[in-house]
């Protein structure tokens, strides 16, 4: 007798339970080792700000601070794209060559065409999500892997910024609508209740997810853990707005950047496409044989990543008031990586927050800033850079190992 296998297209109830554990019960496992990540970034961010404070006691000072924040918007940005990539064990080496192709091709519509500020920084968004289709439509429908296919894009992207920019190499910017994105700051009030709006919004997120969580009849972690929770980002969130009020204010690119957070968190977290980018990291097949549209899923994936890119991009163009042939190279695409991976997102796909983009980016820019303080070589900041990374890898692949070891993915 023969056994009928199924089609590629048809339901495996085995195959569907696996996906929803990964989809549903298993995130209840990423959340945990998602918030130890977390934990443990914290607190080698508190281990840096003391070592870089005793070091240069300029390091904590309000203008200095407030100098952090400028710095990694850009690279945050592009990192909470990453992060996506990353959830499904993906890796995505052309993000750094299209913030710059995104900048040069803001820059060029803005300054030689006359571009309204709006629609330059439109049409950069747009040329990344193309880029982003055209990567992600080869590697998933091709079957190419990811890290060959950006790797090629980060040299293409970078001959296409190089043709756009042209002879002249470099572009002063001056739009206002540009410039202001990161030069501009809050003014002390609205500073204010902007973080106590965003203090409420968390708050009233983590009630509502344990209603529905106690709804369905999953377990809720103690109340007082989120208690602790939310009153040390909350005394951390007032404690920022304190310090960078002191100085020039809460920066508009800033807000940028943790709205970026805040939606790719709740999409991630609270939609179905982002159930299923989740399921597809834990286990693709498993995901392929529940229905999940997995290509689409991942090509839409890689559209975002390129997308937060050229973002990124803009905002570097409106710190720097330029845009030039270096731009986006150096070590942007290494700092956009580093930041999520040292702040738990898993290499092997499935586990992670977005927040890590986030607190990965004060982490990292934290350390370049540290060192830009302390005035070492660009080599000794690369080494450090590096070993950091390679020690959150370890990390990664330890926890991965252990996980294996004891009958969990």
């Amino acid at each position: 007798m023969s056994t009928a296998t199924p089609s590629p297209t048809e339901v495996d109830p085995t195959a569907s339970a696996v996906a929803a554990d990964h989809a549903h019960g298993g995130r209840d496992l990423a959340r945990v080792a998602a918030n130890a990540a977390s934990l443990r970034a914290t607190a080698v961010l508190a281990i840096i700000w003391v070592i870089f404070t005793v070091a240069n006691d300029r390091f904590l000072t309000a203008g200095n601070l407030t100098n952090l924040t400028l710095q990694v918007a850009a690279t945050g940005t592009i990192s909470v794209g990453v992060v996506l990539v990353l959830l499904l064990g993906e890796i995505d080496l052309s993000v750094g060559a299209v913030s710059g192709l995104g900048g040069a091709i803001l820059g060029v519509l803005s300054v030689q065409h006359g571009w309204n500020g709006w629609l330059a920084i439109a049409a950069a968004l747009a040329a990344g999500a193309a880029i982003g289709l055209l990567q992600g439509s080869i590697v998933t429908w091709l079957g190419i892997p990811s890290f060959v296919i950006t790797l090629a894009g980060l040299l293409t992207w970078q001959g296409f910024q190089l043709k756009v920019l042209g002879s002249e190499g470099s572009l002063n910017v001056s739009d206002p609508t540009i410039t202001n994105i990161a030069n501009t700051f809050l003014a002390d009030w609205l500073g204010w209740a902007v973080a106590v709006v965003a203090i409420a919004i968390l708050v009233a997120g983590t009630l509502g997810g344990r209603r529905r969580r106690a709804a369905a009849g999953l377990e809720l972690e103690p109340l007082s853990w989120a208690v602790v929770r939310l009153t040390a980002i909350s005394v951390a969130v007032l404690a920022a707005v304190a310090v960078v009020s002191a100085d020039r204010g809460v920066p508009v690119s800033l807000c940028v950047l943790l709205g970026f957070v805040v939606l790719f968190d709740a999409l991630v977290t609270r939609t179905r496409y982002g159930r299923h980018v989740l399921a597809a990291g834990g286990g693709e097949e498993a995901a392929r044989r529940a229905g999940i549209p997995v290509r689409r899923v991942k090509t839409a994936v890689f559209v975002l990543a390129s997308t937060m890119a050229a973002a990124g991009g803009v905002l570097a163009a409106s710190r720097a008031l330029s845009v030039n042939q270096s731009s986006g190279s150096g070590d942007v695409l290494l700092l956009a990586i580093a930041g999520p991976v040292i702040a738990g997102v898993s290499l092997f796909g499935g586990r992670g927050s977005v927040w890590a983009a986030l607190l990965g980016a004060l982490v990292i820019g934290s350390i370049s800033n540290g060192m830009d303080l302390l005035g070492l070589e660009s080599s000794v900041k690369f080494i450090i850079t590096g070993g950091v990374l390679a020690a959150a890898v370890i990390l990664d692949a330890l926890a991965r190992k252990q996980r294996l070891a004891q009958g969990r993915t």
